[in-house]
């Protein structure tokens, strides 16, 4: 079991990164040093015993007290992760995509202060597309609301005996059971903002 508990992973000298994986580092001195990274808290915590007795650190300082010599620390200890072939292609892929992404970011930040013309023309497009696109929906939310308005009416009618408009196959019926909870505010612009879809 462990002994003392330290930080947000339970063990002393372990640390979680924001990938899900664990790192380990112990001090000798003013000197960090890095034990490698772990799946999981626990290969951390032993990985970190296992030095912690090559220090020659007090049993007090470690984090399991199932351990009596160094030997066995060493034992229970998970072996140092293996950097393949695999890795070093992932990690070199990585960094291109990465620098890859830097050269257009300065590419377009050059453009953009060479054309400032074209960058307000652009603007302007895409103000202009969503203005059409909020319009469309406005139409479309309004004519939902008449045909189902229509089509309630006719019921009404129907229920209290009197002759509708529509055929009893008719499939304006269908209507009544359209959603219109999504109604346009007073001044008719569109409850939700869907604009960042055309950028």
């Amino acid at each position: 079991m462990p002994s003392r508990r330290r930080g947000a992973s339970g063990y002393r000298g372990v640390h979680q990164r924001p990938n899900g994986w664990y790192s380990a580092e112990i001090r000798s001195g003013d000197v960090r040093l890095g034990l490698g990274t772990f799946e999981t808290s626990y290969e951390a915590a032993r990985a970190y015993d296992a030095a912690a007795w090559r220090l020659d650190r007090p049993r007090q300082q470690m984090n399991f007290q199932d351990v009596h010599t160094r030997q066995q620390a060493q034992d229970v200890a998970p072996p140092p992760r293996l950097i393949t072939d695999q890795d070093r292609t992932e990690h070199a892929r990585r960094q291109r995509r990465l620098l890859v992404a830097e050269e257009d970011e300065r590419a377009m930040a050059e453009w953009r202060r060479r054309h400032p013309e074209d960058v307000a023309n652009e603007e302007a497009f895409w103000a202009r597309r969503r203005e059409e696109q909020t319009a469309k929906r406005r139409a479309e939310r309004l004519d939902r609301c008449r045909r189902k308005a229509l089509a309630i009416s006719q019921c009404e009618i129907a229920q209290n005996g009197g002759q509708t408009i529509f055929s009893s196959d008719d499939d304006r019926w269908k209507d009544m059971s359209l959603d219109t909870s999504d109604q346009t505010s007073e001044n008719g612009d569109d409850d939700d903002d869907d604009d960042d879809d055309w950028e």
